[in-house]
């Protein structure tokens, strides 16, 4: 392995470890939800802003991209909102545990873009996954709510990281990122608007809230949201997806160093956890030998 190549792999990890922390982050804000990524999108988006004036660097893109990058803003706006509510909901292991079936999603996702037919090996993990997810819902069923909530979220990050890699393809990361980032909070905005959300009391930062936020919208996201498309250009998509996997690994980690008790779920949840990582695992190396 190059040396380019090993800094790429040890990014990615370090990558992933931020990832996995923005969970926790999320765990201890306490404003709801919606208002937090309201506050991540727009401090992300400004310090992205900042990075280019003084750079220096144009913003300019032809208007079908913005029309591109305006969609896919609305995704990651729904998506993490969607991955915050499963941590308030339920917590952080259940959040993330669902949040791997993402890279599966992505694999059903990749034939629409790349008109190829879905494969049997797909299918069949996709209904393992489903088992893994039966086993959680079943014994942790007062976890519904959350595991429903970070389904949605692992749907549409699949979605949108598809795109991604299309669009990295003709468009800097830092410009894709500024414009997704922007059109979020406009879209956020316009849903509070028009559901008089912008209420005080729902923004009302306490404690180190101001401070988490401050690192949830610069290193968890600005940075490491242009970094990730970035890497895009060096590393496969089957070693991000492989890589990606270990998310929950440090966030649940994480999660019970931080959080104790409240993490520790029962032995049944983590036999769930296992049959759904494994199998996504085991799916990404079916397709790199289908696929070398």
């Amino acid at each position: 392995m190059s040396k380019t190549n090993l800094n790429k792999h040890l990014h990615l990890h370090l990558l992933v470890f931020i990832w996995g922390f923005t969970a926790i982050l999320g765990a201890l804000i306490s404003i709801d939800a919606v208002p937090l990524v309201w506050y991540r999108m727009l401090i992300a988006s400004a310090l992205t802003l900042v990075y280019f004036l003084i750079r220096k660097k144009p913003l300019k893109v032809p208007p079908k991209a913005l029309i591109k990058f305006m969609i896919t803003g609305l995704l990651i706006a729904i998506h993490w909102i969607a991955f915050f509510s499963a941590i308030k909901v339920a917590n952080v292991s259940v959040a993330l545990v669902t949040m791997s079936t993402g890279a599966l999603f992505a694999s059903l996702i990749e034939p629409l873009f790349f008109r190829r037919r879905i494969r049997f090996s797909e299918i069949f993990f996709g209904a393992v996954v489903m088992a893994g997810l039966y086993i959680i819902f079943r014994v942790d069923s007062g976890y519904s709510l959350g595991i429903v909530y970070a389904l949605i979220a692992a749907a549409l990050s699949a979605l949108f990281s598809v795109l991604n890699g299309l669009y990295i393809q003709r468009y800097e990361a830092g410009i894709i990122s500024f414009y997704q980032l922007s059109f979020g909070v406009v879209f956020i905005s316009a849903y509070l608007l028009f559901n008089n959300g912008f209420i005080p009391d729902t923004f009302v930062l306490k404690g180190h809230d101001l401070l988490y936020l401050l690192i949830l919208g610069s290193i968890c996201t600005a940075y490491a949201f242009i970094a990730s498309i970035n890497i895009m250009k060096y590393l496969t998509p089957y070693t991000v997806m492989l890589t990606v996997n270990l998310e929950p690994v440090y966030g649940i980690l994480l999660a019970v160093l931080i959080f104790g008790e409240k993490e520790k779920m029962s032995p049944a949840f983590y036999l769930g956890g296992a049959i759904i990582m494994l199998t996504v695992i085991a799916n990404g190396l079916l397709n790199r030998k289908k696929n070398p």
